[in-house]
């Protein structure tokens, strides 16, 4: 699996209901979506139900921690060889993914990319030596 995406949430299930939504019409399918709801009082399971048969979809639900660790907690239960996090209220164009394939390809021809960012021994965060991945 190329790319996990990590939807930390919390009380917003309309939000993701739209992201989930956008993910379907994702040109480049080699992708994961790992939901982690972060103690909601307003639980979106029902929404990420929704979605079982159209993404490879994975939902947890935890204990109130805030978005830093919800984020971590998604990354560790992920398999994608890069990890892309997004806020619940985000909405993808279709060909998002397929650019960032791009960019990543032409990158690694030119340069041979290396991400310094990731860790040479596996870590609780990080235990396959996956790659995060920050697309501005």
């Amino acid at each position: 699996m190329k790319y996990s995406i990590i939807i930390p949430v919390y009380n917003r299930p309309d939000e993701v209901d739209e992201l989930l939504q956008s993910l379907t019409t994702q040109t480049f399918k080699d992708f994961e979506v790992v939901v982690v709801e972060d103690g909601s009082d307003i639980p979106c399971q029902a929404v990420v139900e929704k979605y079982a048969d159209r993404l490879n979809l994975k939902y947890f639900t935890k204990p109130n921690s805030g978005p830093g660790q919800t984020r971590n907690y998604g990354v560790e239960r992920s398999q994608g060889e890069f990890v892309i996090i997004l806020d619940s209220d985000v909405v993808l164009p279709p060909g998002y993914l397929q650019s960032i394939e791009e960019q990543l390809s032409i990158l690694n021809s030119q340069f041979k990319l290396t991400l310094l960012a990731v860790p040479t021994v596996p870590t609780r965060v990080f235990p396959m030596c996956r790659r995060p991945l920050t697309i501005v």
